[in-house]
């Protein structure tokens, strides 16, 4: 088959998958852009910060399988996978694993102020008794979004002693009675917001949530509490969030690992704090992920080459969205 790589994946994977099929790299092509390379590709694999249009896919009519080497959507048009019958694949599970580990990672970082005490220490300065911090046992640990990861965010919060509680305006009964029995709160989304020492984003971006979190969110949020977030940047105003935390206001800290506009050249408006972390949207970047991601889209094009007609389009339209362990349709 011929297959389209839209996103840097495992080099692995890659070697793996030429052995057998005739693939394109166009991560590796910044001046060639997809248009020229789709054409004629069965298979296309892609990540975030690609944009995988209708009048991209529609330049190759064999176009039959997608294999999202992630979670989010929000860079594909779904309107034209479901109308078109393609069969959209996700591997969210290896990254979710990241994701969850690198949201703790922050909470820690800006709880026990380590970039401050780091700077502090290669400026030879001993500031022991300036940078005294605050444990995450015993507070508690807001989650906007409790899929695949926020559900892992809430099992590592609760193993650290800290109160789970969470809102989500698409779970299913099912979903909400397993969290339930698991200890985390389903509450109204204010309360969330207003209860929560850590405040922490894992929902996808889309008009609903676009700058969910705005200037009365964030006047409603708990004193002294902290925002992480690791979703997409567009569901943070950026503009309010650093008059909020430059205002004396309620929030002591963030970390965004995502930002409203990324990308080599971008700066952040939230720059010069010091009570905020920024990283450039590394949450799934860990080598053990990336390499699981990338033997899981070896076996899907070995799997799919095998039997194309295994996973098939329901008669209503809808597109098949598959991930490692379920198939969803909408």
């Amino acid at each position: 088959m011929k297959i389209l790589i839209a996103s840097s994946i495992d080099s692995d994977a890659i070697e793996q998958l030429k052995q057998h099929h005739q693939v394109i790299l166009a991560f590796n092509k910044p001046n060639e852009p997809l248009e020229t390379l789709i054409p004629d590709c069965e298979v296309l694999v892609f990540r975030s910060g690609v944009k995988i249009s209708a009048q991209l896919m529609e330049r190759s009519p064999n176009l039959k399988l997608l294999i999202r080497a992630g979670s989010g959507l929000d860079n594909l048009d779904l309107d034209y996978v479901q109308r078109n019958g393609l069969v959209l694949i996700r591997i969210p599970q290896p990254g979710a694993k990241a994701v969850a580990e690198m949201t703790f990672a922050l909470m820690l970082a800006l709880s026990r102020r380590l970039f401050e005490a780091d700077q502090s220490m290669r400026q030879a300065r001993w500031k022991k008794y300036e940078l005294s911090g605050y444990l995450l046992q015993g507070k508690t640990l807001g989650i906007i979004g409790i899929g695949e990861i926020g559900g892992r965010v809430a099992e590592m919060g609760m193993a650290w002693g800290m109160k789970a509680i969470s809102h989500d305006g698409f779970l299913s009964p099912e979903r909400a009675r397993l969290l339930s029995e698991k200890g985390v709160e389903l509450l109204d989304f204010d309360q969330v917001v207003s209860q929560s020492d850590y405040l922490s984003l894992h929902v996808p971006l889309n008009e609903s949530t676009r700058y969910m979190i705005n200037a009365s969110v964030l006047e409603n949020m708990k004193p002294g509490s902290y925002l992480i977030n690791l979703a997409r940047g567009g569901i943070v105003d950026e503009q309010a969030l650093y008059k909020a935390l430059t205002s004396g206001g309620r929030l002591r800290g963030a970390a965004l690992d995502v930002h409203e506009k990324e990308g080599e050249g971008k700066l952040s408006p939230l720059a010069s704090l010091n009570n905020v972390i920024l990283t450039p949207h590394i949450g799934a970047m860990a080598v053990d992920a990336q390499r699981e991601i990338g033997q899981r889209v070896v076996e899907i094009v070995k799997s799919y080459k095998a039997s194309p007609n295994q996973v098939k389009v329901p008669r209503n339209g809808g597109v098949v969205i598959e991930s490692d362990s379920q198939t969803v349709r909408i």
